[in-house]
């Protein structure tokens, strides 16, 4: 082989190598380009399950047992509240003026009836007598604050108006203890039908429980014998005060009159 074949020879192998490497690197990045495309699929899918289901394990989640219909009211845009509640002991005292006394609470039976008007909503808050509120003019429908556990205080206004269909509305300070609360939103879980539960940052109590010209008020929280106290406060006044029917204003569940035994 001449020295000119020689050299023809070896820039035939170097342009077959060089056609070889190009091969593999087209290979590498195709390869990649299928790994990224898979990785953005997969990021794409995870995002549309976290939004789905709240960003969270959907079966570690408590149930804010929210009831919105035209017919039943609106949650006004207030954030439900979700967490898992404590279930509460079995009741030891169910007489309502000892388990008052008792968790130290004040207790006001059959208050002035301060007004039936319904008023726009966002209107300015009428000078309620009591506080919180018991009775008195309320936005119109359909903005009454549907039955529900709620993370915020709704507008007085808006809750007002579902004292007057009969519910028992539970409160509590937004600076009582995360264990009390859950301890609360357990003994709401007994008895959603017609109830909510929500804080309050205005009240001058820590605990308290409404219904239509009725008051349970309890400076502290004392444990298993203020939810006694609140259980029979219920069962007392749930649905015979406020001069429309309980059931106009429709729901489901156990009610404060028939709470349902948390499961032992």
């Amino acid at each position: 082989m001449g020295k000119g074949e020689r050299e023809r020879e070896k820039l035939r192998q170097e342009r077959e190598e060089a056609e070889k490497r190009d091969a593999r690197s087209g290979n590498s990045r195709l390869i990649l380009a299928y790994a990224i495309g898979s990785t953005v699929v997969l990021a794409i899918a995870v995002i549309v399950f976290i939004l789905a289901t709240g960003g969270s394990d959907s079966s570690a989640k408590g149930d804010s047992h929210i009831n919105v219909n035209a017919e039943f009211g609106s949650t006004n845009g207030v954030t439900p509240d979700e967490r898992e509640g404590i279930p509460p002991p079995a009741p030891q005292v169910t007489d309502l003026k000892q388990a008052a006394k008792q968790a130290g609470c004040k207790l006001e039976l059959k208050l002035e009836d301060e007004g039936h008007e319904h008023i726009p909503p966002n209107s300015p808050e009428p000078k309620y007598k009591t506080n919180p509120p018991t009775s008195g003019n309320h936005v119109e429908p359909p903005y009454q604050q549907a039955d529900g556990a709620y993370s915020e205080e709704p507008e007085p206004i808006d809750y007002v108006h579902s004292l007057e269909h009969g519910r028992m509305e539970i409160q509590y300070a937004p600076t009582l203890p995360e264990k009390e609360q859950l301890e609360l939103k357990g003994l709401y879980d007994t008895m959603y039908g017609a109830t909510l539960l929500f804080p309050n940052k205005k009240m001058p109590y820590q605990v308290a429980a409404t219904t239509w010209t009725n008051l349970l008020g309890c400076p502290a929280y004392k444990g298993a014998i203020t939810l006694d106290a609140i259980r029979a406060f219920g069962k007392e006044t749930w649905g015979k005060y406020g001069g429309e029917p309980v059931f106009a204003f429709k729901f489901t569940g156990p009610t404060p009159a028939e709470p349902e035994e948390p499961e032992s």
